[in-house]
């Protein structure tokens, strides 16, 4: 299944979802693929990038496949092979509808030998769901599909069939789960294969500008590098107007007139501010993330970085967003374990120490504990980039299914990652059967995926809630949250200081205030207050001194604290701090008035905060 080139001298290997192809039909294994996930991509072949269906075609088939046919459902069939001797019958060239081209399809398998037929999208001609659901059509359509795989006649005459999908959980299940029918993953490229393709777009690139091209295109596909290095010919903006913008950002810097031309062909569907804001983000106000343009580094991978970041949220249409770490653990205040910790953590996955990473974290603590600003900070002090999972849930029958596998392909491509989940006992909460068992399945698929060894090191479960006790219990195991970081509000005066100062740097204040001289009016009265009331005092406060045109003194503070009304739930918070407190995997993490308690006293204090909240919740 090789051309005659790659046979004659063999200068390059198959893709291996390729090779499992070949081994797998040499062996008679099956005659019916199903090829899924990153399957509308384009391959390197030599000098040039292929489409999936031609790189069968032209690769995988031509040598020893008399007929290979192309049906796309929304436009007809394609012949790319034909035997002078084999009768191609009208309807497939004139007719689209599966109803009449399949039978078509099938009469050709059964007449000729070496037959190939490729189907794209059989998501749309096989869809998922329920047999009664489905149309006439769509029905006829499976069944077909089916029986195909059980006829030993496609194989005895040497004849193969390729179902394509991007989708696996679209496809009908009579299809997927059918032992018959081999399911090979296409993958997205690995960092080898997009350097390949990046010198094929652009034959200037050399071996190093490629490797590094490659090294942060990870999650991408073929034909988004061949976007991204390919000159826009429709520009918005006059080349000669963006040259100079580009010119004049890049200042006195080497070679400025080459990069420049290059840098503007490259821009040609930015707006001058993107543009600005690519090559000078030294003009922002706050501190540019990991993963956002360097104007240290070479252009080209900013604007590679920046474009790839546009590509991956629009490929997964709204199903993730990636989190703007703009602080690290230098504007946390407080929580010195807390940092301790996670800083250990940061650097084993920085030095590439894998076994040294935890499987994934779970933050436990009350609102306003400050798990969601840590989570963004540690993002940036483990200098990998980080994702939030979205709502993908959908009410259209194995949507929500497929936008999940099209979600952990996409985060398993791109690690070194984390993969943040706020609110995580709504997402991890009980699945009852309401959906139609949809949300037993989505849990126990991240469940699967999260406990996967090969992920260790590579994506990092950052996990959060409040109520760790809606938790399904089996998400809270080792080696799927081997590490519970429990967050509380500040216990001591200290703690208040600490939190106020990283406050104060963070917002830009001014503050002219001795703590050791007014703790009594300010920081001792705060103490169990959140972080988020903290905040909230210091903005009232500046907004205080703004109005009398100086800095935030002790007494503006006092004022701000006296004038400020937190919103509190006395009886829930202490009920959410107990959890926490159950939830820590080391009692150093713990306030003091808990580190020493026995587990017999913990309990009994969870009881009485337990019954409390019962008492509340009776109807008067």
């Amino acid at each position: 299944m090789t051309t005659k080139e790659r046979s004659a001298n063999a200068r390059e290997p198959l893709p291996e979802w390729a090779d499992r192809i070949r081994r797998k039909y040499l062996r008679g294994e099956s005659a019916l693929f199903l090829l899924h996930h990153n399957v509308f991509d384009r391959v390197p072949v030599d000098d040039e990038l292929l489409d999936v269906p031609d790189f069968l075609a032209r690769v995988l088939l031509r040598e020893n496949k008399r007929n290979i046919l192309v049906y796309d459902p929304s436009s007809r069939t394609r012949v790319l092979k034909r035997d002078p001797e084999t009768v191609v019958p009208d309807m497939l060239l004139v007719k689209r509808a599966p109803a009449e081209v399949l039978p078509a399809l099938e009469e050709l398998l059964l007449t000729t030998t070496s037959t190939a037929i490729i189907v794209k999208y059989v998501d749309i001609v096989a869809p998922a769901g329920d047999m009664s659901l489905l149309s006439e059509q769509d029905r006829v359509s499976v069944v077909t599909l089916h029986r195909w795989s059980l006829d030993d006649r496609f194989g005895e005459r040497d004849n193969v069939v390729f179902l394509l999908t991007e989708q696996l959980p679209s496809v009908h299940a009579a299809l997927v789960s059918n032992p018959r029918i081999a399911s090979i993953e296409v993958p997205l490229p690995d960092v080898d294969t997009r350097a390949r393709a990046a010198q094929l777009v652009d034959g200037t690139l050399d071996a190093d500008e490629a490797n590094r091209i490659a090294a942060h295109t990870a999650g991408l596909k073929s034909i988004h590098i061949q976007a991204l290095l390919t000159p826009s010919s429709e520009p918005e903006v006059d080349d000669g107007r963006r040259r100079k913008l580009i010119e004049e950002l890049l200042g006195g810097s080497k070679d400025v007139g080459p990069r420049a031309a290059k840098l503007a062909a490259l821009t040609r569907s930015m707006a001058e501010d993107e543009i600005r804001h690519l090559l000078a983000p030294e003009a922002a106000t706050v501190p540019a993330a990991p993963e956002q343009p360097d104007p240290q580094q070479d252009e080209l991978l900013s604007l590679v970085r920046a474009r790839k970041r546009e590509i991956i949220e629009t490929e997964c249409f709204g199903l993730i967003e990636f989190v703007d770490a703009r602080h690290d653990f230098t504007a946390v205040g407080g929580m010195d374990e807390i940092k301790k910790e996670l800083r250990r953590v940061a650097g084993c996955i920085r030095a590439g120490d894998r076994a040294r990473v935890p499987m994934g974290l779970l933050f436990v603590g009350a609102m306003g504990t400050g798990k969601t600003f840590v989570a963004g900070a540690f993002a940036r002090e483990s200098g990998i980039p980080a994702i939030k999972l979205k709502n993908f849930r959908s009410k259209w029958v194995g949507a929500t299914e497929a936008n999940l596998e099209k979600v952990l392909t996409i985060v398993r491509a791109l690690g070194p990652i984390l993969f943040i989940i706020d609110e995580g006992d709504r997402s991890f909460g009980d699945a009852g059967d309401s959906d139609g068992g949809t949300s037993s399945r989505v849990i126990a698929r991240i469940k699967e995926f999260m406990s996967e060894p090969e992920n260790r090191g590579q994506v990092l479960f950052v996990l959060m809630t409040n109520r760790p006790d809606k938790l399904d219990v089996d998400i809270k195991r080792a080696g799927r949250l081997d590490r519970k970081i429990p967050f509380f509000y500040a216990s001591s005066p200290d703690e208040v200081e600490g939190i106020l100062d990283a406050l104060v740097r963070r917002h830009g204040v001014s503050v002219s205030i001795d703590w050791s001289q007014s703790r009594a009016t300010t920081s001792q009265i705060l103490v169990g207050y959140s972080n988020a009331d903290l905040e909230a005092i210091v903005l009232l406060a500046n907004d205080i001194a703004h109005e009398e045109g100086g800095a935030i003194t002790a007494v503006l503070l006092a004022r701000a604290i006296q004038d400020y009304l937190p919103s509190r739930d006395d009886t829930m918070l202490r009920y959410m701090e107990l959890l926490a407190v159950f939830e820590a995997s080391n009692r150093r993490m713990l306030p003091p008035k808990y580190r020493d308690l026995t587990n017999d006293q913990l309990e009994n204090e969870l009881r009485q905060a337990k019954l409390a909240i019962s008492m509340e919740l009776r109807p008067r």
